[in-house]
């Protein structure tokens, strides 16, 4: 597959996306349009997206999720700051949003104000438990969503403290969701003209994808228990193998013809017919005896040997492996997710980061831009929606954008000075 992208050939190349997104669950899903050809101008205050205040875990956010756009820095509060954002939005194709609840509508920048005045315009948000229940003023985060909605309740071992997943999975699954209900809406908008609301929730985004634990409570009215590695109802299902050299793998093999293919790999074929392990079931209430097992013979080898053994025997298995070593895995180097980004040059912080979990007819980016600086882009935005020079000197000063004048100096743009010189 080749990752080479040509210019002008990804699907969302001419449309314009406001994103006033911050942390990931709305920049992620701007990051996504980013990625498939929308100029996405990420609206930020003057002191930036909350996230780049929060060191090497907030600037990790800001990295992975802002490539690629354009920052706009201003104070919606500030007089006159209304008339600049009302001009961008009226260029805009979509905006997305993660407001706390309330702050659109002293804005002015709720759905209904917005749709009637731009018909079509696709406006998506993102809360933390949906805007039509009795938590809908709640501010909701990754770890709220996690903790509230069973998903911390499921992971970790039995008999110890429930445990988060160790990435903000609720945010990522949310910012997926928006992406797709924008898509959906664009499409819808290409047929008849007319733009949507999308609305997304961490709550929602979580608990559809616990669609099969949602099932299986209904199916057998037990609510689904955490039991740390091991699936509940099969086995050997997901089962964590400790090998001699350190190492660890998980395995599955609970079909009749993979836990037979499984005997003859450890050299116990006689087990398949064992009155404890010759069915599913059997297998799941001896699963501690068939454990003792696999760690007996399997537990012999080094992970690489037990791999290539399960594998060639078309066992479904994995190797438990640090985020160091997936960095340099060749499969994952090959898939041509991983995207270079390269600020101009001469400029430092080169970094890495994944693109689009998909391509299309083969292509998708092999370099980005990286995340803009705060206020990076303020002048030549400025400039696009007619303000001249002059202007943008006042409201710089004024405070109501930031950025750098012509020859002053500032953290927040070292380049501002070039767009609007």
């Amino acid at each position: 597959m080749t990752t080479a992208h040509l210019a002008g050939s990804r699907p969302l190349t001419g449309l314009r996306v406001v994103d006033f997104g911050q942390f990931i669950a709305a920049p992620g899903a701007g990051q996504n349009l980013a990625d498939l050809g929308a100029d996405v101008v990420k609206v930020e205050p003057p002191a930036g997206d909350q996230a780049r205040r929060v060191g090497t875990f907030g600037m990790a956010m800001v990295r992975a999720n802002n490539r690629a756009k354009r920052s706009l820095a201003i104070d919606l509060r500030a007089p006159g700051s209304g008339e600049i954002i009302a001009d961008l939005i009226a260029t805009a194709d979509v905006l997305l949003h993660n407001f706390r609840p309330g702050v659109v509508d002293r804005l002015g920048l709720d759905a209904a104000t917005l749709t009637a005045r731009h018909p079509r315009l696709v406006y998506g948000f993102v809360s933390g438990f949906g805007s039509r229940g009795p938590s809908a003023a709640q501010a909701g985060l990754d770890i709220a969503a996690q903790a509230e909605f069973a998903v911390m309740d499921l992971t970790g071992e039995a008999d110890r403290d429930p445990q988060r997943v160790g990435f903000a999975v609720t945010d990522v699954l949310a910012a997926q969701a928006l992406t797709s209900g924008v898509l959906a809406a664009l499409l819808a908008r290409s047929a008849d003209g007319r733009g949507r609301v999308v609305e997304t929730s961490l709550m929602e985004a979580v608990v559809h994808a616990q669609a099969p634990q949602w099932t299986e409570h209904g199916m057998t009215g037990r609510a689904p228990r955490r039991r740390g590695n091991g699936q509940a109802l099969a086995a050997p299902a997901a089962d964590l193998i400790r090998t001699r050299d350190g190492g660890a793998l998980v395995i599955s093999a609970y079909t009749v013809e993979k836990f037979a293919a499984l005997c003859e790999v450890i050299g116990r074929p006689g087990l398949a017919s064992d009155d404890r392990f010759s069915s599913n079931s059997a297998r799941v209430a001896h699963r501690d005896e068939l454990l003792a097992i696999l760690h007996a013979t399997l537990g012999r080898l080094d992970r690489a040997g037990a791999l290539e053994r399960l594998r060639s025997a078309g066992i479904v298995c994995g190797a438990v492996r640090s985020f160091d070593e997936i960095t340099t895995d060749p499969d994952l180097l090959a898939s041509g997710l991983i995207a270079d980004c390269r600020g101009p040059e001469g400029t430092d912080g080169r970094y890495s980061a994944p693109t689009t979990p998909f391509s299309l007819d083969g292509h998708r980016l092999s370099t980005s831009a990286p995340a803009p600086d705060t206020g990076e882009h303020t002048g030549r935005i400025l400039a696009e929606l007619g303000r001249d020079e002059t202007e943008i000197r006042e409201l710089i000063a004024r405070g109501v954008v930031a950025g750098a004048a012509p020859g002053a100096p500032s953290e927040l743009s070292a380049t501002l000075t070039k767009e609007i010189a």
